[in-house]
């Protein structure tokens, strides 16, 4: 290989592996087979000229060479990252993260700042990871215990919902003739809230969804009755896709929680997007 190209990905490999010095957990975190992990680490011993690692019984251990080249590695590929973070906070973009299930909440929320200030732009990621943390974005809103540091856009209350077109149950025990849609693959949400309201039904039809937004869709559908967070269906019930047969809802303790950059490494525009989204 030419001494001039200088293999990044391969760098950025044997940082992930010499931090776990296992190829398993390195291969998790890049998204790779461990097969890929090891070729590029062969690639940049191929272009070092020596080992980093040994095998062991228990793991990879560190080369005596590999130990010494590893803090100078870390360092110059942090520069590399802080450098390339900046330059693209540079702009207007901000990069938000959120799980799908606050989408029905937050895309109206968005559309009315674009309208408002067409200056900010905001990209948005969704997850299936509901807890997860920054990583490189720039805000994030997560789901459950509310982090350190975070704000906390709202609390979780659930209560159920269905289409509109559909006559509504009067009695609790009304709601066994429906097909019971469920946010989640179990059914602990509609357990909550039958446990809240000291209450129990049979559950002869059930639906199941991986997230509360698919539940809260096939709701708008007709499709059967799920039970859903009151803030996140708001928008639907004002709008007349969703009734809320019942006035009764009961809180899990859970939130949904606001993360943001530390001011310093913020794009312009942030502390807006922010206040926006936290004035529920």
């Amino acid at each position: 290989m030419s001494r001039s190209a200088l293999p990044l990905n391969a760098i950025h490999a044997f940082l992930v592996t010499a931090r776990h010095l296992n190829l398993t957990r390195a291969a998790s975190e890049l998204c790779i087979t461990q097969g890929a992990v090891s070729r590029k680490i062969a690639t940049l011993e191929s272009w070092l000229g020596f080992a980093l690692f040994t095998r062991h019984a228990r793991g990879l251990h560190l080369t005596e060479q590999g130990a010494a080249l590893l803090p100078e590695l870390q360092q110059g590929f942090a520069m590399l990252v802080n450098a390339t973070e900046k330059a693209s906070r540079s702009n207007a973009s901000i990069r938000l993260k959120a799980p799908t299930c606050a989408m029905h909440w937050l895309v109206p929320r968005l559309v009315a700042l674009e309208q408002q200030r067409p200056d900010i732009h905001v990209a948005l990621t969704t997850t299936l990871d509901h807890g997860s943390q920054l990583d490189n974005f720039d805000a994030a809103i997560v789901f459950g215990p509310s982090p350190a540091g975070s704000i906390c856009l709202f609390e979780e209350r659930l209560t159920p919902v269905m289409a509109s077109s559909v006559t509504p149950p009067t009695q609790i025990g009304e709601l066994a003739k429906f097909t019971f849609l469920h946010p989640t693959p179990d059914s602990r949400d509609w357990q909550l809230w039958l446990a809240g309201l000291d209450a129990a039904l049979p559950m002869a039809r059930n639906q199941h969804f991986a997230t509360m937004d698919l539940a809260i869709s096939a709701a708008i559908q007709g499709f059967g009755i799920t039970v859903a967070d009151v803030t996140l269906v708001q928008n639907d019930v004002v709008n007349g896709r969703l009734i809320a047969p019942f006035a009764t809802s009961v809180a899990t303790g859970a939130s949904y929680s606001l993360l943001q950059r530390a001011e310093k490494d913020a794009p312009p525009f942030l502390p807006e997007l922010v206040a926006w989204l936290s004035e529920v």
